[in-house]
């Protein structure tokens, strides 16, 4: 018996069957895939968010987060929905996606984006990493705050540390590094107080 294999969906399909079931999912080689982060995932994600909002408010800067916004990155069948993303309300109004999709297609919509690493690693610290820099997203960070990633990124012993990719000239240059009582440097908000032990606090 041959079994039949389902269409892959490009990412408008995905937008036209996204599940209605309060879930989060992603676009996964065509596929639509359940992201059910852990609780203490969460609670440095909210740790970050909270930090960033408190930036954004103090400065008056045009920039929002959203609860939810999917990227839709040149890669095809894909579509990616990041633990935090930093719009910009000037550009992001421009974006075709935004106002009837809360989703991104066009890379200046959004200043910053974070993703905090869960059991599969290799979708932070390499693909996405990759579509985030082709897609053209400023400023990316990896918050390996249970510090699962590859020994050939952390080191060993492997210690919690956070990336942080900025673009320049269309490529990310080198990723800088903070761990321990380091206090992370956000090229986006250069005076953001948070430390990655605060992290690490936080999801324990």
């Amino acid at each position: 018996m041959v079994q039949a294999v389902s269409k892959l969906l490009t990412f408008n399909e995905f937008l036209e069957q996204y599940p209605e079931d309060g879930g989060n999912y992603e676009l996964r080689q065509g596929r639509i895939v359940a992201m059910r982060p852990t609780g203490l995932h969460e609670q440095v994600a909210a740790l970050i968010a909270r930090k960033l909002d408190v930036e954004i408010e103090r400065l008056s800067l045009p920039y929002f987060i959203p609860r939810t916004c999917l990227v839709k990155p040149y890669q095809q069948g894909e579509g990616y929905l990041p633990d935090i993303i930093v719009l910009d309300k000037q550009t992001v109004a421009e974006d075709p996606y935004w106002e009837k999709r809360s989703s991104i297609s066009i890379g200046k919509s959004a200043k910053l984006i974070v993703e905090v690493v869960s059991t599969n690693w290799q979708d932070d610290y390499l693909t996405k990493l990759a579509e985030y820099e082709k897609f053209g997203i400023p400023e990316y960070w990896i918050v390996d705050y249970k510090a699962l990633g590859g020994t050939r990124y952390i080191g060993s012993p492997k210690i919690p540390t956070v990336w942080i990719y900025e673009l320049a000239d269309n490529e990310y240059k080198e990723g800088k590094t903070f761990t321990g009582c380091d206090s992370i440097e956000s090229p986006t908000f250069p005076e953001l107080k948070l430390t990655v032990d605060q992290l690490v606090k936080a999801g324990t």
